[in-house]
């Protein structure tokens, strides 16, 4: 199996768009197309020729793009299968359990609903690469649209289960504002506030939060870390099921 090349485009007011490219065979998929225009420029640019297109789920800030770049490069576009009446232009449907080759660097799929009620992610496990849409965020998870509270801490379960060193390529540069709230529900957590702290000297200064390791989040945030008793009785619900703690986090994020 081979390793992945991903380079970064950060287009609208605070979306990321991946290339991802396989140095075998230069096959080459981005991931979550918000918009067309600057990733087929880009990718030019880099001399990466296009050949698919990985949707995480529906929404217009990921799936934006598909239409035009595909008419620009012919390219075959891969989404979850439980969404796809909403994937603009889906070839190939893959769920939970299946596997994607792009070239020669092997996908798993996870089906991770919550924010949405179809949403996958893809872990390219030769490359420590997880690719999560709007599940996992640095330091925060995504907003419960189409799915409820066990079943998004379900999805993260199985995100949580992958190696420390998983870079977590998330869809959206949100940290500075995670990290306030976080501060909030897990203020004694020194790992935490140290994090809160170099995130800001990086945002100072324009440049990425995100990729982020799966082990930085485990151990700051708060969203991940609902089974941990710790930050249950910092919210003075010692004893509490994870799936309570999760449910209680996200109400306080969603009115932060």
């Amino acid at each position: 199996m081979s390793q992945l090349d991903v380079h970064q485009i950060p287009v609208l007011n605070d979306n990321y768009v991946y290339l991802a490219r396989c140095r075998a065979t230069g096959a080459t998929a981005v991931v979550d197309p918000a918009v067309g225009a600057p990733v087929l420029a880009e990718a030019e640019r880099l001399g990466w020729g296009i050949t698919h297109i990985l949707n995480t789920h529906h929404h217009g800030d990921h799936v934006g793009g598909n239409l035009e770049i595909k008419r620009a490069t012919g390219c075959t576009i891969v989404g979850p299968k439980p969404d796809r009446d909403r994937i603009p232009g889906i070839d190939i449907e893959v769920d939970e359990g299946d596997s994607y080759v792009l070239g020669e660097a092997r996908a798993e799929v996870f089906f991770v609903p919550g924010h949405t009620r179809g949403h996958i992610a893809y872990w390219f496990a030769q490359s420590d690469a997880l690719f999560c849409g709007d599940t996992l965020f640095a330091l925060g998870c995504g907003r419960l649209f189409e799915g409820t509270p066990a079943q998004m801490w379900r999805s993260l379960s199985k995100l949580k289960a992958l190696p420390p060193s998983a870079r977590v390529y998330c869809a959206h540069e949100y940290t500075q504002a995670n990290a306030r709230f976080a501060l909030t529900v897990d203020g004694a957590n020194a790992d935490l506030r140290a994090r809160s702290q170099t995130i800001d000297r990086l945002r100072a200064v324009g440049t990425p939060t995100v990729p982020s390791t799966l082990g930085e989040e485990l151990a700051t945030n708060p969203f991940l870390r609902a089974d941990v008793p710790e930050l249950a009785a910092e919210l003075g619900m010692a004893g509490a099921d994870p799936v309570a703690v999760f449910t209680e986090v996200r109400a306080r994020k969603d009115a932060f």
